[in-house]
């Protein structure tokens, strides 16, 4: 199987893909309508690969625009969040749609394990993940990009779950872990009286700020047994992320369900529920985050 290469045009955000076959290609293009050619000849690789751009188009198109809306919610505005969030969860859905659709019409075509990888890997859990796997040619599930949809497959599976639970916010609400399914999480403990948590809360500020529109949420869990001290606290370090607690202090039941001895602590699910990183301290933090949503 031939390897994928990307072709980019200046003043344009999206590669034209196509794969090295033994039949030469040649296209016609311009920038208004890149990487969806005017025309095409090609191998039958790089042909599904265009008829795979030409459908993705007008969701990256979506994409675009959500990310912009994203970046104008203020982040005490509960009301535009959750609509944006309904709008997210559709967006995934109608990409998650196609993907799979593409895939189960295109078993023998290296787009699909293309898509698998780069669309679908954070849109569908692992098990529709691997029932998309399974769809595709042996000879597809042998190459390059077939190992890796593999190896990814068994790194989920020997993944911890992140244990699920329920506590109040700040409004006396209670939120589940599990709500957030389909998002990057990151489950901070820390408490008002904790000096290094509060000297680490800038950094937890700066990651959420760049990533909070790349489907990365945090839910904080506070040790205090101070209500106001909790929420002074979240106000003075800006912290504009969901919050919960049970006032117990050390008895927090999240906290005892999770083994923390010690805070600042920290433990990162992805879309799936797994744990993936945890103890992301400083510059690691956005690090790990640069990481992850540089592959989508």
């Amino acid at each position: 199987m031939g390897n994928v290469y990307a072709l980019m045009l200046e003043a344009t955000e999206t590669p034209f893909l196509f794969v090295a076959e033994e039949e030469p290609i040649y296209f016609e293009a311009n920038a208004a309508n890149f990487p969806v050619l005017n025309q095409l000849r090609s191998g039958v690789q790089t042909k599904h690969f265009q008829e795979y751009q030409s459908t993705f188009q007008p969701l990256i198109a979506r994409a675009h625009a959500l990310n912009r809306e994203a970046s104008a919610i203020e982040a005490d505005n509960e009301p535009a969040k959750e609509a944006f969030r309904k709008k997210a969860q559709v967006f995934t859905g109608d990409v998650s749609k196609e993907g799979l659709a593409f895939i189960q019409q295109h078993p023998t075509s290296i787009a699909s394990v293309w898509i698998l990888l780069n669309e679908l890997r954070n849109k569908v859990d692992i098990k529709e993940f691997e029932q998309a796997y399974g769809r595709l040619s042996p000879a597809i599930q042998k190459s390059r990009y077939g190992n890796m949809a593999n190896n990814f497959i068994q790194k989920a599976k020997n993944q911890p779950d992140a244990p699920d639970f329920t506590q109040n916010d700040t409004e006396g609400k209670p939120v589940k872990l599990s709500q957030f399914r389909g998002k990057y999480v990151l489950v901070d403990f820390w408490a008002s009286w904790c000096g290094p948590c509060r000297q680490e809360n800038p950094h937890v500020v700066k990651a959420y700020q760049k990533y909070k529109s790349k489907n990365f949420v945090i839910l904080g869990v506070s040790l205090d047994d101070n209500r106001n001290n909790w929420l002074k606290a979240i106000r003075q370090d800006q912290l504009g992320w969901t919050q919960v607690s049970d006032l117990k202090g050390w008895n927090n039941a999240v906290a005892l369900q999770y083994g923390v001895r010690s805070i600042p602590q920290n433990f990162l699910v992805d879309p799936n529920g797994k744990i993936i990183a945890s103890n992301l301290r400083g510059v690691q933090l956005e690090k790990t985050l640069e990481m992850i949503f540089a592959e989508q």
